[in-house]
């Protein structure tokens, strides 16, 4: 097949109904419409999950007669990104293409439908041009509450999908540009904070006229054949490149991983299994997740649409970081999943709702299977688990609150590659979104951050070493029930590659105030291993009798109590796991251990045990006097 850059001027504009040039440059426009819609939306939304984390993306997808292809995606969250393409067809299929009117607004939020859960509502607006049908503009934005037995949804707990929260089917929320209010009504009757969703929705929906407009400018001065053409280049550029990379960078083969969970919600009994085979001939790949654990029992379960996006993000990173992530990019990807696994859950009681931990596991397995065979292309794997944190209660006034998203371990480390060192705090690579700023947090809750720090001595040693682990302390001001999902934490997640460590495992306590009173004290809690004595366990393996990380200890579950009740001043400590090391950390060049240790991720033991580099001095005292014994470190390293 002759490649999109070698077709001829007239092959080209017969194909995609315009030049070369114009097809680039209406490509271009859709990828800034949807970012200025996101801009706007950030700008203007009214809840903490939206303006503060940037919960939410938009699309540009072509009509019916094309297939509904996504041809510019947000510059936000890849979960919601890769499934939006789905999630338009089936919603406007299910409504009825025919029925889609000037105007509209059409919503749905089923997860099992389009992906995602049921807080992360989709908005859709069709696009019209004299009367035809040549677009729709998405966002698909994360809606604080959506009802359900948990306030704010976070829970891995849940048992089906009725205490999930409000299932949407396709419906319209503006008619005519009109609000229907018999749908806000359904919402906002069945949804807890109304009074930040009915704004938020409202900017929404301003979002999509602004794109509706820019769309049309752009129709009216090139034409619509030459904008559809454009949507139709788009998707197969990337597809192509797709194609090249698999056919370029991967050998033909068969390669698999496996990945775990820890337990679903119910009890610690069952450990769930992630199981992928990826065979890879040519320039395709299949990607087969059979024999996966069944769904689980509680909420940890994903959708199939979810898998396939975290199976093409992961291929994206390691073969094609360049061209446009779009429909196209997943042409050359077949997905091979039974219904009913846990990454592929059926209703009602496959209960979606912690689909983003379960994505991150099959980002990993991608990574961990084509670890070998990459060889020092390969990239060590992340902290695996957002461990997120879920709060909610009622102030002295009598008004309630919420925190959520911003007191567990939302972000975290990345893993090293050849490229260099991992990241130290960072989304994970399937989220890019926003971190809360500390003073946007304690202003939306009864909190106080007293820690936010890297951890020493828990990155993956390496040549190019892991991101280090975060250590967050959350003080809870008043009285709150919490719902805490530390999810992947009997092993490390931060796998290391190319002769590279892993990275800790992750793990979370709660210190009620008879355990550490930091008001008494006047002072933050301590992180040396006798502190955790008088802690609760969370989440975490942990010393029977220390109650410190310990690979050899005791699994502690998180869900021993489905729901935390605390008393005011509780302190919570999450720790990510640490990022996966990449390469012989003997290898590690001493000048770049010596900096390391000054800036406190490796300890001075840390420092001669895993990199065979002999430093001598005070880091927490005197950081800047710190030296290397280089004839030690000659010696050490050569034994």
């Amino acid at each position: 097949m002759t490649a999109l850059r070698d077709l001829p001027a007239g092959e080209f504009e017969a194909r995609y109904g315009g030049d070369r040039f114009t097809a680039g440059v209406l490509g271009n426009r859709m990828r800034y419409i949807v970012d200025h819609m996101c801009a706007g939306l950030l700008n203007t939304a009214f809840s903490p999950i939206l303006r503060d984390w940037y919960d939410f993306g938009a699309t540009i997808s072509g009509p019916p007669e094309q297939g509904y292809p996504v041809s510019a995606v947000s510059n936000s969250l890849a979960v919601f990104l890769g499934t939006m393409g789905d999630a338009v067809r089936t919603t406007i299929v299910e409504y009825g293409p025919d029925e889609v009117a000037e105007g509209d607004v059409i919503i749905a939020n089923d997860p099992y439908r389009i992906g995602n859960h049921v807080n992360d509502l989709c908005f859709i607006r069709p696009v019209f041009h004299q009367g035809r049908l040549v677009s729709f503009v998405t966002i698909r934005a994360h809606q604080l509450d959506m009802g359900g037995v948990v306030p704010a949804g976070f829970s891995a707990t849940k048992r089906n999908s009725y205490e999930n929260g409000l299932v949407i089917s396709p419906m319209r929320l503006y008619a005519q540009d009109k609000p229907v209010r018999s749908t806000f009504h359904l919402i906002f009757d069945n949804a807890r904070m109304a009074a930040l969703l009915h704004p938020d929705m409202k900017s929404i929906y301003q979002a999509l006229l602004l794109a509706e407009r820019l769309i049309l400018e752009s129709v009216e001065r090139y034409g619509v054949d030459a904008y559809l053409g454009a949507i139709s280049y788009t998707c197969d550029a990337s597809a192509e490149a797709m194609s090249t990379a698999l056919r370029e960078s991967l050998p033909d083969g068969i390669y698999e991983a496996e990945e775990g969970m820890d337990a679903d919600g119910v009890d610690d009994t069952l450990t769930y299994r992630l199981r992928m085979r990826i065979a890879k001939h040519a320039d395709r790949v299949e990607v087969d997740l059979s024999g996966t654990s069944e769904q689980a029992r509680t909420s940890i379960n994903a959708s199939a649409l979810d898998a396939k996006t975290a199976v093409v993000v992961g291929l994206k990173m390691l073969l094609d970081q360049a061209s446009p992530f779009n429909s196209g990019s997943f042409r050359a990807v077949d997905l091979v999943v039974p219904p009913g696994t846990f990454c592929s859950a059926t209703p009602p009681d496959g209960c979606v709702f912690m689909y983003g931990e379960v994505s991150m596991l099959v980002l990993n397995a991608v990574y961990r299977a084509l670890s070998q065979v990459l060889g020092e292309n390969a990239v060590g794997g992340d902290f695996g688990s957002m461990m997120m944190h879920n709060a909610s209660g009622v102030r002295d006034d009598g008004t309630p609150w919420a925190a959520v998203g911003d007191c567990g371990g939302e972000h975290g480390p990345w893993g090293a590659s050849r490229a260099g060192d991992g990241d130290s705090y960072s989304v994970s690579q399937l989220v890019n979104c926003i971190d809360p700023a500390t003073e946007a947090t304690e202003a939306s809750a009864p909190v106080v951050l007293l820690r936010k720090e890297y951890a020493v001595d828990t990155a993956g040693a390496g040549a190019h070493r892991g991101g280090a682990a975060v250590r967050r302390d959350t003080l809870f001001l008043l009285a709150g029930e919490h719902w805490s999902s530390p999810l992947h934490t009997r092993s490390p997640s931060g796998t290391g590659v190319h002769g590279g460590a892993d990275g800790v495992a992750q793990a979370c306590w709660m210190f009620p105030p008879e355990s550490f009173d930091v008001a008494a004290a006047q002072d933050l809690l301590g992180t040396g291993p006798e502190v955790y004595a008088g802690s609760q366990p969370i989440g975490g393996v942990l010393h029977p009798d220390t109650k410190c990380l310990d690979p050899e200890g005791e699994y502690h579950y998180f869900a021993s109590s489905p729901l935390w009740r605390t008393t005011p001043r509780t302190i919570f400590r999450y720790q990510t796991a640490g990022g996966g090391g990449w390469g012989d950390p003997w290898s590690r060049d001493p000048e770049r251990v010596l900096r390391d240790v000054r800036d406190e991720y490796v300890s001075i033991e840390g420092a001669r045990r895993d990199y065979g580099v002999v430093v001598e001095g005070d880091p927490a005292r005197y950081p800047e006097q710190l030296r290397i014994d280089h004839k030690a470190t000659v010696l050490l390293r050569a034994r």
